[in-house]
């Protein structure tokens, strides 16, 4: 092989990887020396190569999170979160640690609840929501859903 055949397998290897294709229904973080530089919003993008690097791919769909609570006076309590992410930006830095962040909110948010029939247990999973959404909207994720069940 010559220089000229080298050189060019490099360019079009450099080029190739350069090209970033975002999914619709994601956004991706883009980082430069361990910093974040930008979002990439779903379609093409052209990014320097050896320099960026995708830190994290943010599913904008709507995700779910089941949990157990074994809360000291009452039945066990199961239940769903259902989630999303609304400000990809803000969500970026804890996106990996969002369902422990969910599952820790929502225990010591039941911690103060006591045993509920149907339709207070309704009514506990809309208080729990909007508990869950005022500690978790500054990070950029909005619970949809919460659904209670009794432990079998």
């Amino acid at each position: 092989m010559t220089v000229l055949t080298l050189t060019l397998i490099v360019v079009f290897s450099l080029a190739a990887v350069a090209v970033k294709r975002v999914p619709a229904g994601q956004v991706y973080s883009l980082y430069r020396y361990g910093k974040q530089v930008r979002l990439l919003q779903p379609g093409t993008h052209v990014v320097l190569p050896l320099l960026d690097r995708v830190g994290h791919r943010i599913d904008l769909g709507g995700r779910v999170l089941r949990f157990d609570a074994s809360l000291a006076e009452t039945a066990p309590v199961q239940g769903t979160v259902y989630w999303q992410v609304l400000e990809p930006e803000r969500a970026d830095a804890v996106i990996e640690q969002a369902d422990q962040l969910i599952r820790h909110s929502a225990l010591d948010a039941l911690q103060a609840e006591t045993e509920a029939d149907q339709q207070e247990r309704l009514q506990m999973a809309a208080r729990l929501k909007s508990s869950l959404n005022q500690q978790l909207r500054e990070r950029g994720v909005m619970v949809t859903r919460v659904e209670l069940d009794a432990a079998a």
